[in-house]
């Protein structure tokens, strides 16, 4: 299906998965859809592996695990999520030197908790791990020490912009 971007997120400056200035990073860019899913886009690389032309679960872990929490942001900016659990199913091999889609969804949600799931799609559309995970809300000066907002969130812009998304 083909969806309508209706916001691009702003990343952070050395997050490993959206960090702009982190070399080793994925520097995903995430997108908020029409449908109220959010899809994050990136580039896998050769240093993210694990076995040889795959990449690291663990790197396909912190993809879904920060593509779902952000998830919550969707309808209120002001929540930011901590996670509780975070449960996988690797179904297929994620290459390395490719692009992705990484999906995330809310699934449930009350006064003091989240949870959602997600997918790592593939290039032919394929889905290499789904993830189910639970989160705490906090806002963010209960997260991170000093103003992370103002030093290290940043709007990141597209070379191309992207107006539908399609998985």
């Amino acid at each position: 299906m083909k969806y309508k971007v209706v916001k691009k997120q702003n990343g952070s400056k050395r997050c490993i998965v959206c960090g702009e200035e982190n070399e080793l990073g994925l520097k995903a860019s995430f997108y908020e859809l029409e449908n109220n899913e959010l899809v994050a886009i990136c580039k896998t690389k050769d240093w993210h592996q694990s076995y040889p032309g795959r990449v690291h679960g663990g790197m396909s872990a912190s993809l879904l695990d920060e593509t779902i929490g952000r998830a919550i942001s969707i309808n209120d900016q002001t929540i930011w999520g901590v996670t509780v659990s975070l449960e996988l199913k690797y179904r297929k091999p994620v290459p390395t030197d490719c692009e992705i889609k990484v999906v995330g969804r809310i699934t449930k949600e009350n006064r003091r908790m989240f949870e959602g799931s997600g997918e790592i799609i593939l290039p032919n559309g394929e889905v290499a791990v789904t993830a189910t995970a639970k989160y705490m809300k906090l806002p963010v000066d209960k997260i991170v020490e000093g103003d992370f907002i103002e030093e290290e969130w940043i709007e990141v812009n597209d070379k191309e912009k992207v107006d539908y998304i399609e998985y």
